[in-house]
């Protein structure tokens, strides 16, 4: 299953004004119901060089891919928080977490 990319500021600061917004201990999570899925990931400067906040940007990514056949359409953004270290699991755990309090994850049949 494919999702669109938030790409433009005008779209990013629409899910953050509009949506609702999620905490777990690694990431922020922005959501906003829509008719297709759409992911942003935002990784500030302050998270370190572009190696590290690449590496996150991925991570991000993957973690997210895994809930799309259970996903329910919405506009999601991703804003991770200052840590020491980060992990695929954390993320993972942590998007679902968000997702099924949201109750944006369909139940598995």
């Amino acid at each position: 299953m494919k999702y669109l990319r938030l790409k433009k500021a005008k779209q990013i600061t629409h899910v953050l004004r509009s949506g609702k917004r999620l905490h777990e201990k690694t990431l922020t999570l922005a959501v906003l119901p829509s008719d297709e899925t759409a992911m942003a990931v935002c990784v500030g400067k302050r998270m370190g060089k572009s190696v590290k906040r690449n590496r996150i940007k991925r991570l991000l990514r993957e973690a997210f891919r895994g809930y799309l056949p259970l996903l329910r359409p919405c506009k999601v953004l991703l804003i991770p928080k200052e840590a020491e270290e980060y992990s695929f699991a954390e993320f993972r755990r942590d998007i679902g977490k968000m997702l099924a309090k949201e109750r944006l994850i369909e139940e598995r049949p």
